[in-house]
């Protein structure tokens, strides 16, 4: 799936790739999230594996900040711990398959 052209206009670049020309770690989080809103959910996942789990990490936040949840502060380092290890985890698939 491409995402439509006059949306790729308006995304930031990623000044990483730009200056080092190597993808940085949220690379491909834009296009994840415009995958999202045409509802394309699969193209979503490939293009940012934890772009769910950050909805979640933010969601959970959210509703933390309105009621209170017992133990909230050790599900927030639990989700925040999740979330950096399927960034670092899928960047380095992503760098080792950029190599080969």
């Amino acid at each position: 799936m491409a995402i439509p052209m006059e949306l790729e206009n308006y995304m930031l670049p990623c000044m990483n790739k730009q200056i080092f020309g190597i993808e940085c770690p949220g690379c491909g989080i834009q296009r994840s999230i415009s995958y999202l809103f045409e509802g394309h959910f699969i193209e979503a996942l490939k293009m940012y594996p934890a772009i769910y789990t950050l909805i979640f990490l933010l969601g959970f936040i959210g509703a933390s900040l309105l009621v209170n949840i017992k133990n909230s502060f050790k599900i927030k380092i639990y989700l925040l711990y999740l979330n950096a290890g399927i960034i670092i985890v899928s960047y380095i698939y992503k760098m080792v398959h950029l190599i080969h």
